[in-house]
């Protein structure tokens, strides 16, 4: 890997490029470029009763950090709640996803190391036009999701 960036750089709320993806606004704070590679973050809002299907990351470990709302993470055989401040390892190799409980969308911080992963949001996602959820008539291209997920070595389970 290469050494770490002498370059910082900040950014506050609201800043970083959005994208609308399987009905969640992601906002990137931390690209694998800004990083040298060593980890990528993003904002996102997710919707109440919502998340990814069951998958499996085979070259990245995750991690999550609630910032509103409740979400429910399975990673292999345990079920975690995630509350307001709670924090969630996904380790690379472990069936994972989450829920979004309750009536209100929740927002957490992912960070996945190393990089690339969010290249995937970008690649398979809509640019957001505001920084909201997006709006329901907004779909995701399944087809391209299960091409791009082989591409980055991830399984969808479900």
């Amino acid at each position: 890997m290469k050494s770490h960036s002498n370059q910082c750089y900040a950014l506050s709320t609201g800043e970083g490029k959005s994208y609308w993806f399987l009905g969640t606004l992601f906002e990137v704070k931390a690209a694998g470029k800004k990083t040298n590679g060593f980890f990528s973050l993003i904002e996102e809002l997710n919707p109440p009763g919502e998340g990814p299907p069951l998958h499996v990351h085979h070259n990245e470990d995750e991690a999550f950090y609630v910032l509103e709302g409740k979400v429910t993470f399975q990673v292999g055989e345990k079920t975690l709640n995630g509350k307001v401040g709670s924090f969630i390892f996904a380790p690379r190799d472990i069936p994972h996803t989450y829920r979004v409980e309750g009536e209100a969308p929740a927002k957490f911080l992912t960070m996945m190391m190393p990089s690339k992963m969010e290249q995937l949001f970008i690649e398979l996602g809509t640019p957001a036009l505001e920084r909201t959820l997006p709006p329901a008539t907004l779909t995701t291209d399944i087809e391209k999701m299960y091409k791009l997920a082989e591409e980055y070595n991830v399984e969808i389970l479900e």
